[in-house]
């Protein structure tokens, strides 16, 4: 009997592995498009960003940065090199004229010539620290606009709340050196993922909405600042005109600028780019791939998924499904989507935090 207890378990693991190995096989997308692994052992990989010689870096939620190296060019990285470990929740990266920035919870980091140093152990220069640390909400994505100013986002460090300083739920910016900080947007709960029109230079942005209002309510949004100085309605109105039970009766005397798109009901919509590659079909040029990490306290699950955004005169037209499968009919997932990043040939990276990789998707005629 032990033998036979032994054997049916060996199958199992055996089993196990199969679909584990076997995941991407699940994910559907259209036609025409494929996935593949382009790192595996990313551990928590978080936001992402490539410099021009196609090296990819990645944030995470265990302290570590992360190098991917495509030694080969045959669009898989062969070399995953730990560039530090020991920070504080560094999930945002942007890659900038040589340098490598980096957000911590209360810190903006710089590693000068990043290419020429990721391997060796390099040090950092601290751009600011002057930002608040809050755990709660406190990891940042950060952004280098069309205007050459960091982006830096503040989250509430709540579920819902009102605090007097300003700088909470919020959007903030500052030059590169780390001087003239300043707010850009306010009334945003969390926004973990922007990026600028290619053509009009429009900033565009996901926001998560506030939990315990239910499965259904407040939808995730997706927010379009033609200026500085709009305010996004939290925390007192969520989506196009939901009041906060709690917040909805103190709005004061401000114009609240709506979504451009009410997303999902709890989807953790997080990262989005524009397309701005050139190898996938041309209907897909200058549209947004929103990464959902997807929902933790909804009765049914959903998110888990990579939606597509489809804009005609810079106005949303439509949103639905581009790649899904990380959820399964059961309401089980195997992974969840953080960021989404362009490759140098056009493809599409997308990290994942919950099964510890990074995936290209890519088309082909």
């Amino acid at each position: 009997m032990k033998k036979k207890h032994f054997l049916l378990f060996y199958l199992y693991v055996v089993f196990q592995l199969y679909l584990f190995s076997n995941n991407l096989s699940q994910i559907q997308l259209p036609a025409g498009f494929q996935i593949q692994y382009y790192a595996k052992n990313v551990i928590t990989a978080r936001s992402l960003t490539v410099s021009p010689t196609g090296i990819v870096y990645v944030g995470s939620k265990k302290g570590k940065i992360y190098a991917l190296v495509d030694e080969d060019h045959d669009w898989v990285a062969e070399k995953v090199v730990i560039v530090l470990s020991g920070l504080n929740r560094p999930i945002g990266v942007d890659y900038y004229q040589g340098d490598l920035y980096i957000s911590e919870v209360s810190r903006i980091l710089k590693i000068a010539d990043i290419d020429k140093h990721y391997a060796s152990h390099p040090s950092y220069q601290v751009v600011s620290a002057a930002f608040p640390t809050d755990m709660h909400h406190g990891q940042k994505f950060i952004k280098i606009g069309p205007d050459k100013k960091l982006y830096v986002p503040i989250g509430a460090p709540c579920n819902i709340c009102l605090k007097k300083d300003p700088r909470y739920a919020s959007l903030m910016r500052m030059e590169l050196d780390g001087s003239q900080l300043e707010i850009f947007a306010h009334g945003i709960r969390n926004t973990v993922g922007f990026d600028w029109h290619p053509q009009t230079k429009t900033l565009w942005f996901t926001d998560n909405g506030r939990d315990q209002m239910g499965d259904n309510l407040p939808p995730d949004e997706l927010n379009k600042a033609v200026k500085s100085g709009l305010h996004f309605g939290y925390p007192f109105l969520h989506g196009n005109n939901i009041k906060d039970p709690v917040f909805g009766s103190q709005l004061p005397a401000i114009t609240v600028t709506k979504p451009e798109q009410e997303l999902g009901p709890h989807v953790a919509a997080l990262g989005m780019r524009f397309y701005t590659g050139r190898q996938f079909p041309q209907h897909y040029f200058d549209q947004i791939f929103i990464a959902e990490h997807g929902s933790w306290n909804r009765t049914i699950p959903i998110g888990y998924r990579i939606t597509l955004v489809k804009l005609t005169n810079n106005q949303v037209v439509s949103y639905e499904d581009f790649a899904t499968g990380w959820l399964n009919s059961k309401g089980k997932y195997w992974g969840r989507p953080v960021d989404i990043e362009i490759l140098t040939d056009g493809s599409l990276l997308v990290s994942d935090d919950y099964h510890h990789a990074v995936y290209r998707i890519y088309y082909e005629n």
